[in-house]
């Protein structure tokens, strides 16, 4: 699994599995570099090879350094869980007795041909039971689920001299993502906020990643906004990690900080519209606080399935506060 910080945290309960089923295992993780900033001191994991992708010209420059940084390496096991060309060429490339990957159908890029075990063909179903069945196909029990996302004693630290300086509690909001057409509106974030505030007196918070997008949209909330705004994006995701873990709540469309809030069990109200909640929701748990514009019709009994809506103009204001309320009534503020 090389890049998708959302995807990067589904992999953690199935590492937490394998662990569990074979104590005695070494797992060693094929990454890029920003997600590897997340999970680089997670117990379960023994070892890293960074994947340093570049572009152009330069790309096979990335796969000479793959290759050196397997050499005289073998393993028992590869998975592939990650269905792109650039993976499939890193899992041709990697020594393994087996590689097991995903059913034909389901295997972009030709994919499939790069493995030589495949999972069964499936039902569309939660992108986390997907990877799961992974671990089903190996025998492996999932349950107990656990991501094992933790901070250190320094990240502790920081994350308390934060507070001091915020002086209430958090209410972090992710304004914009990679994909243009999940994000919300910018005059509806900037409502959102003032109303966080002055209803509820938590202090808003931006978070997020560094891109110049980002930067703007964020800067555009502000700008709309009579909140006391407070904008902490950067390229820091371990930063990101123990402001979210620190929040009373995120308010966030469907993107890498959604998932890192459900595996630390900070609840998150989640905008949908564009991507299927179903899919790629909060797993297990906070599904009564996603904002559903997805659904076409109120009540729609959507399956869940990859497909894509225009629906984020469907959601309002009022639509997002009553999950915030519903959050600071139902789950115990931090």
């Amino acid at each position: 699994m090389l890049s998708a910080i959302g995807d990067t945290v589904h992999v953690l309960p199935l590492v937490n599995a394998l662990k569990r089923q074979w104590p005695d295992c070494r797992i060693t993780w094929v990454i890029q570099s920003v997600p590897h900033t997340l999970v680089a001191n997670h117990p379960g994991i023994e070892d890293f090879i960074v994947f340093r992708r570049r572009h152009g010209i330069q790309a096979w420059c990335s796969y000479a350094e793959l290759a050196s940084a397997i050499k005289g390496r073998s393993f028992d096991l590869l998975l592939g869980l990650q269905v792109y060309l650039k993976a499939g060429l890193i899992t041709w490339m990697i020594p393994a007795s087996i590689k097991l990957g995903f059913d034909r159908q389901r295997a972009r890029d030709g994919q499939w041909l790069f493995t030589n075990q495949k999972i069964p063909g499936h039902r569309p179903q939660h992108v986390q039971d997907q990877y799961f069945e992974f671990l089903e196909y190996l025998g492996i029990d999932p349950e107990p689920i656990n991501w094992g996302l933790t901070l250190t004693e320094t990240e502790r630290q920081e994350q308390k001299r934060f507070l001091t300086q915020t002086g209430k509690p958090i209410c972090s909001v992710v304004v914009s993502t990679s994909k243009l057409k999940k994000n919300w509106s910018p005059a509806g974030y900037a409502r959102v906020l003032e109303l966080v505030e002055r209803e509820h007196a938590l202090q808003p918070v931006i978070v997020g990643g560094p891109s110049v997008a980002e930067n703007n949209l964020a800067k555009e909330v502000v700008s709309r906004s009579s909140a006391n705004i407070i904008t902490a994006l950067g390229d820091d995701l371990r930063r990101l990690t123990w402001i979210i873990e620190a929040s009373t709540l995120l308010i966030t469309p469907d993107t890498g900080p959604l998932h890192i809030a459900r595996a630390l069990g900070t609840p998150v109200v989640s905008l949908f519209g564009y991507t299927n909640p179903k899919r790629s929701g909060p797993y297990r748990a906070f599904e009564d606080l996603i904002v559903d514009g997805y659904a076409e019709y109120e009540g729609e009994n959507y399956p869940p399935t990859p497909t894509y809506r225009d629906g984020m103009k469907r959601i309002t204001v009022e639509q997002v506060m009553d999950k915030v309320s519903l959050s600071l009534s139902k789950y115990d503020p931090k």
